[in-house]
Order: structure tokens, then sequence, then C-alpha cells
């Protein structure tokens, strides 16, 4: 599986389009720690994006993973994926 990097987010499109499932599998990459360190926050953030976007996966795991990070860091992710979805 290729490894995805916060900054190349904005190129995950495929035929002009985002691709829900490639922030999808952002959000399991930071939440398994597969090939960078493990990132809660980070991995709620793109599993959010994923689920805006319509993947219904990425919804079920965001609320699995929502019920281990405490207030402060799902604050933390709600406000990075909403910055991120205001400059894309």
């Amino acid at each position: 599986m290729a490894r995805f990097e916060m900054h190349n987010s904005e190129n995950a499109t495929m035929g002009g389009e985002t691709r829900a499932d490639v922030f999808r599998d952002m959000g399991l990459m930071y939440a398994t720690g597969r090939g960078c360190p493990v990132d809660l926050v980070s991995a709620h953030k793109w599993l959010n994006i994923a689920a805006i976007k319509g993947c219904d996966r990425a919804a079920e795991l965001r609320a699995d993973l929502a019920q281990t990070m405490s207030k402060i860091q799902l604050a933390e992710a709600l406000r990075a994926a909403r910055e991120w979805m205001t400059m894309h």
C-alpha cells in the first residue's frame, strides 16, 4: 500500500474528483501506525474528511476511534478537519 503524507493530501484526486477512500486509507495509516507514528488526532481528521466525502466505512471507523480519544483530542481533530475542508 502506498504511504500518504499529510502535505500531499491535496493530490488525492483521480479523474478530477477527490476520492474518499484515499482519505480513509490515510486515517487508517495514522490509526495503526503503518509507516508512521500512531496519531489518533490525524487518524480522526482523515476519517472525518472521508466520511464527509461519502465513505460510510470511514464514518464507522471514526466513531470507533472517537470512543478511545479524549475530548481535547476530539476537539483538535474536528478543528483540523474543518480547517482542511475550508482550505480545500
